[in-house]
This record gives structure tokens, sequence and C-alpha cells, in this order.
């Protein structure tokens, strides 16, 4: 058989980042501190951008500054070093050091603890991690430090405070409480069984009063600077965007008619180029915080119970979801996010933080709502039903489970399995 050489021609359709798309990509995902700082930069090297000043109020109050927000420790040089007050074996401290590299600037814990068996390559069991994360590092400071979810961040925080014991008892009482949707049936839930109705109030605004980033504080803060802020009122939720300390830019129009006048004699592409860097500079900033804002939007539309009346319901929320809202691919959303901080009656959050995948792939349900129905089927139960049947109900309602999930919330809820039951 004779080998042909031979010419084709095919079309075909492909994406290329250009350079200016690339540009603004990486725009995108900046800081707002770091944007600042890139902003300041190109002012000073490109001719055709000038800042427009503040003017500025010099009735300057010291009681509203927040003289706590920079600190010269980061929160994992604390937490370490918080390590040295207690009388740890070798073992312990290693795996404290395990979970503190794994614990976020906000003070989350972001690994599972299965994760964090599977990072210590296996020397550490999950229960000597389980055991560590709660009689240590959940005593360290700032309290509530190493919390899984927003439940557990209140819980740390009130165990380690000073309120009355009967104010513990019920605020423990409302975070174990499956129905969370509705405050008003808890409390007259609660009324029934004996609390007064001012302890239950009090115990919520323990609950409101909690901070749901604690290590914020003990990161170097200065490089954290909030993009949004969130106003409540009247069951109305409204996100803007902070102009305060957001440098203004401007092209210098007469400089740039005179330089073209110029260049119509004399061409010069870098002289051009700066030109056309400066326009795009305005351009691209202006969309950038247009569509931050946007995001924040409709992330806190979609937990405004989170917000308002109730501090322990949030619902499921994802990239793909915000994207195909505010008609953006969901890449865009995930560089949007980050390092994105908005501040809310809650404190100042970071903007990820508000996303909650949902635990099943048909339908959105968080892992709260999952935890409910696993304990409303075991409930109901003449018989007691294994993970496997608990799975094959739900996935008739359409849930798309799998066995090994029911599994691990059933355990997360503290039920036992069918055998003991």
């Amino acid at each position: 058989m004779g080998i042909v050489l031979s010419k084709n021609l095919k079309q075909k359709q492909s994406i290329k980042l250009t350079p200016l798309l690339k540009k603004s990509i990486d725009l995108l995902q900046l800081s707002r501190f770091e944007l600042i700082k890139k902003i300041e930069n190109e002012i000073i090297e490109n001719p055709f951008l000038e800042k427009q000043e503040y003017d500025y109020d010099n009735s300057f109050n010291e009681k509203d500054f927040n003289f706590d927000i920079e600190s010269k420790l980061t929160l994992r040089e604390t937490l370490l070093d918080q390590l040295n007050d207690f009388d740890l074996s070798n073992r312990d401290t290693q795996i404290s050091q395990v979970i503190i590299d794994c614990i976020d600037e906000s003070g989350m814990l972001t690994e599972s603890i299965s994760k964090i068996e599977e990072i210590s390559n296996f020397i550490f069991s999950e229960s000597e991690i389980e055991l560590v994360l709660k009689d240590i590092i959940h005593r360290l400071h700032p309290s509530g430090v190493g919390f899984r979810n927003y439940k557990e961040c209140i819980s740390i925080q009130i165990k380690n405070s000073s309120i009355p014991e009967n104010l513990k008892i019920l605020v423990n009482k409302i975070l174990l409480n499956k129905d969370l949707d509705n405050l008003e049936e808890i409390k007259t839930k609660l009324v029934k069984e004996g609390s007064k109705h001012q302890d239950i109030v009090k115990a919520i605004n323990e609950i409101k009063n909690c901070d749901l980033s604690p290590g914020l504080n003990y990161e170097k803060t200065q490089y954290i600077e909030t993009d949004l802020k969130l106003f409540l009122k009247n069951d109305e939720i409204k996100v803007e965007f902070i102009e305060d300390g957001f440098p203004i830019i401007k092209t210098d129009d007469d400089l740039i008619n005179q330089v073209k006048q110029e260049l119509k004699t004399k061409k010069n592409k870098d002289l051009l180029a700066k030109i056309n860097e400066a326009k795009w500079l305005l351009r691209s900033v202006k969309k950038r915080n247009e569509t931050v804002q946007k995001v924040g939007q409709y992330i806190c539309l979609k937990q405004i119970s989170f917000f308002d009346e109730n501090p322990l319901k949030i619902n499921t929320l994802t990239n793909k979801e915000i994207a195909d809202e505010i008609g953006v691919h969901p890449s865009t959303v995930s560089r949007i996010l980050r390092h994105k901080y908005i501040e809310t009656p809650k404190g100042v959050m970071p903007l990820k933080s508000l996303l909650i995948s949902s635990v099943s792939k048909t339908r959105n349900i968080s892992s709260l709502q999952l935890m409910k129905l696993i304990e409303d089927v075991i409930k109901t139960e003449k018989k007691p039903k294994s993970d496997k049947k608990i799975a094959i109900e739900l996935n008739k309602r359409g849930f798309g489970l799998a066995r090994r999930t029911i599994t691990k919330y059933r355990k997360k809820n503290n039920i036992p399995s069918s055998r003991h039951r």
C-alpha cells in the first residue's frame, strides 16, 4: 500500500482568549485592595489617566474607626501560639497543627475530618482529629474558630460565653431544632415547653450577635476591604457597592486630543496603546464593580431569611444558578467570588461563604434539610429501615441520593443504624 500525502482544509469554531479578555478576567478576580493598588500603579504609569480627588470630611470621629482592624499576627500564628497554653502531648500538638492549617481566614474549617485524616497520611484517625477539634481548637480565641457550618460557629461562641446557663440551654434548643423556617413556631413550641418569652427573645438576640467570621480580625486585614454593603429595611434587601475610598478615575481628554492631533503627522504605536489601555481600564473597572454588585445582590436576595428574621436558615445556592441569573459563565462567577467581602448586620463576611451546595444532584436540598428528611422517615418507620432502604424511599421522591450519603447525614444527626434502633 502506497503512502499518499494530501492537504485538506477544514473549518471549525474555537474560542481563544484575546490579550484584553485575559486582562479583564485577571481584573475580575482581584480583591478590592489589589484592584485599588493596580489602579494607583496605572495612574503613575499611564499619563492619560488621572484620579479625581475626594472632598474629604475633616470631622473625623475616633468612635467611628475600628482600631482592631489590623493585627500584628495572622490568625494561623495566633492559633499556633495559643497551643502553648495547653499541656498537650506531641501527638495532640501535631493534630492541632494539621487542623489549624486547614482553617481559612474567616475561621472556618475548610476540610472534612476524613480529608484531614488523608492530609495527615492516615497517621491520625478521624476520631482523634474530631476529639482534638472539639476539645482544643474550639477552645481557642477568637471564639468560634474551627467551625464547619454556621450553626456550629454559633454553638461554640455560646458555649465559651459567660451568659447564664439557662440562655445557653435555650440557644442549643433553637440550634438543634430542625424546623428552622419559622422562628415564631420555634418560640411557640418553647413557650409550651415552659420557657419564658423574654428568655427566648434574649437567646435569639445572642444568636444574632454571634460573629459568623470570627477569624477576620486576626488575619492581616489591612488587605481585606469590603466591596459591598448590605442594607435591610422593612423586609427589603439592598446591596450597594461601597464607593467610599474607591478611586474615581477618568481620562485626561485634553491631553488625549492634543496627542491625537500630533499622531496624525507622526505615528507612535506606544502612545496609542497607552490611550487605549486608559479607556479599557475605565470600562473594565466599571464593569467589574457592576458585576460584583449584581452577584452580591442576587446572593443576598436568596439568603434573605439568613440575614433577616431567621439567622439559622441558609438556602442552597451554586455558581451555576448565579451565572444563569445574571447571564455570565459559572467560571466568571467563581472568579468574582474570590476575595470579595460584604459588610452585613452580622459582620464582614466572604461572599463565597453564602453559597451552599445541594447534597442531591437532581433537587436542591441542603444538608440540614436532608437530615430533617432522614429523621422524618425514621420517625414513621414501623420496622427499622437500612440506609439503603431510606435512600430508595427518598429517591422515589426524585432526590437521587446514594446510600453512603444517607449514612453520612444520619450519623451527623446522631441517629443510630437500623441494627441499633
